[in-house]
Order: C-alpha cells, then sequence, then structure tokens
C-alpha cells in the first residue's frame, strides 16, 4: 500500500499537485469575493458567470475567431519584424560603418515604448489593422536586432582565428562559425520578441479596436459592462500566450540540442 502511494507521489505527480495548490487557494478566495455581497463584489464575477461567458463565447465561435485573429497578428508581427532585427543587427555586427550609422538612431527609438508610437503611426497609416501590424513588428524587432548583434558581435576570436587558419570565405567563415556562436543569443532575441509582440497585439486591439482580437473583445466588453466576458479574454490570453511560449521553448531546446552534445 505504502509502495503504491509513494508511486502516485512520484516526482511528476509530486510537482502537478504544488503546482495546482496556488491556483485553486487563487479561485477560493475569488468566488469568496464575489459573493461576499459588499461593494467589492462587484469588481469581481462568481466562477460560474465566467464559465457561462466562456460557453456563451464558445458556442457561437468568437472567442476561437478572436484568438486566431491575435494569434496571426503577433506571428505576423514577429516574422516581419523578427526577420528584419536579425538581417539588421548581423548586418550592424559584421560591417561596422552601418553600425556607427544606424546604431545611434536605433538606440535612441527603442527607447520610446511600442504603444507611444500609435499616435503618430496612426496619423501616418490610418487606424485599421495596417497600423496594428507596424507597432506590432517594431516591438519585435528591437530585441531581435539588439541580441542578434550582441551575439555575432562577441563571437570569441579564436573561433575566427580557426577559420582564418583553414582560409575559409566570408560567407563560410558566416555560415560555420559566426551564425552557430551567436545562435543562443538569436534565439533569446526571437523569444523576447515572440513576448513583445503577443503583449502589443493585445494593447493595440485594446486602445485602437479593429478588426477582430481578444484585445478588442476585452474591450467591448467593458462598454456592455460584461466583466466576465472580459474575464475569459484575459484567462484566454494567458493560457494561449503560455502555451505559444512553451512551444517556442521547446523548439529553442531541440535547435540548440547540439549544444548538450558538444559539453
Amino acid at each position: 500500500m505504502e509502495n503504491g502511494m509513494s508511486a502516485l507521489l512520484s516526482q511528476p505527480w509530486r510537482r502537478i499537485a504544488i503546482g495546482l495548490v496556488a491556483p485553486v487557494l487563487f479561485l477560493i478566495w475569488w468566488q469568496l469575493q464575489a459573493t461576499s455581497g459588499d461593494v467589492r463584489a462587484l469588481a469581481f464575477a462568481p466562477l460560474g458567470s465566467i464559465g457561462a461567458a466562456f460557453v456563451e463565447l464558445s458556442k457561437n465561435g468568437s472567442l476561437l475567431s478572436d484568438m486566431m485573429s491575435t494569434l496571426s497578428r503577433s506571428l505576423t508581427g514577429l516574422l516581419i519584424g523578427g526577420t528584419l532585427g536579425i538581417a539588421t543587427g548581423v548586418a550592424m555586427a559584421i560591417w561596422r560603418p552601418l553600425d556607427r550609422v544606424l546604431g545611434p538612431l536605433l538606440h535612441a527609438i527603442r527607447q520610446v515604448p511600442m504603444i507611444g508610437w500609435l499616435p503618430l503611426i496612426g496619423l501616418w497609416f490610418g487606424t485599421g489593422q495596417g497600423s496594428e501590424l507596424i507597432v506590432v513588428s517594431l516591438s519585435a524587432f528591437f530585441p531581435t536586432m539588439l541580441n542578434s548583434y550582441e551575439g555575432v558581435a562577441h563571437v570569441e576570436g579564436r573561433y575566427l582565428d580557426v577559420g582564418r587558419v583553414y582560409g575559409f570565405t566570408a560567407l563560410q567563415r558566416f555560415r560555420l562559425i559566426l551564425l552557430p556562436a551567436a545562435m543562443p543569443l538569436i534565439l533569446t532575441g526571437v523569444t523576447q520578441g515572440l513576448a513583445f509582440a503577443w503583449i502589443t497585439s493585445i494593447a493595440t486591439e485594446i486602445l485602437l479596436g479593429t478588426g477582430g482580437g481578444l484585445g478588442v473583445t476585452m474591450q467591448l466588453a467593458q462598454t456592455q459592462q460584461r466583466l466576465d466576458v472580459i474575464l475569459v479574454a484575459i484567462i484566454a490570453t494567458a493560457i494561449l500566450g503560455f502555451v505559444i511560449n512553451h512551444l517556442f521553448l521547446r523548439l529553442r531546446r531541440y535547435l540548440l540540442r547540439w549544444q548538450a552534445i558538444s559539453l
């Protein structure tokens, strides 16, 4: 009997059980606040109402549609901004005159929060989905640019010396030495760019309210005073963001599996 209990409480099950403690306690606290009957209860929706709103949004398909809209906008922005960021960072690290010309400008621009550019971009390109995509792409551009630059610029000199000994061309030196050595930092930049793109997608949807998306649902639910719908959108945002981040971390480990072999 004891052996069976110890097997049931093995390490994976123990981690799951410990991980569920905080969420369960939080849900209990939330329900107590929602049913307290005082003024504070207005800021909390009962769990039953949240569940009913989830069923409502799932049945009419709006929840899945909004999730796909936000996900599509985030990944498209990551693809555009991340690709340009990697290319720019690598080019600046390899060609120092370009770094001296573009570096000060880019470092000055990145000090402004991406949402701060939204009014100006709205004046230039309108307040449609195109402006949202531009802001999301910019949010993914800077972390990928900075990490790609650092990754290539700080490759150890001994690796480059090996390339010179073997007579590598510039392309071979980049493909066989610089790119593999910089890949961990480049992927770190992409990971950060993904997080920024996801957060910025939600923020632009809330501020502009155009097209579809979880942020648009939050904004509309606020005007309708549907706290339950707002919470469903927030929960969906958190879960989907967590899943995306987890999947990308697994992909990152797979792409960098050669590091464990080399050690």
